[in-house]
């Protein structure tokens, strides 16, 4: 390994940490406006768009993260309306 983990950060380094949150802020974006655009059909639209529009392995990592998230959290979404009640004796 010829790079250290941990390091005295340089110009370059955070120009390209803020490039990489730049664009992974937009891909956040694009994703959220085909979700919303989409409705239903955004679940699976949203990764989709979101990794095409940002290109090379950034979009990649998108659409496999956004896709995970959107289904990871969709299977622990499901349960929670049962946690609630509308019987007013259950806090």
């Amino acid at each position: 390994m010829s790079e250290k983990p941990v390091g005295v950060p340089t110009v370059k380094g955070m120009g390209s940490a803020f490039k990489d949150f730049a664009l992974g802020a937009g891909g956040g974006l694009v994703f959220l406006l085909a979700y919303r655009l989409f409705g239903p059909l955004g679940v699976l639209a949203a990764p989709i768009i979101a990794g095409a529009v940002i290109k090379g392995d950034r979009g990649s990592t998108i659409a496999v993260m956004a896709g995970f998230m959107l289904l990871a959290l969709g299977a622990f979404s499901g349960g929670s309306a049962n946690s609630t009640s509308s019987d007013a004796g259950v806090m």
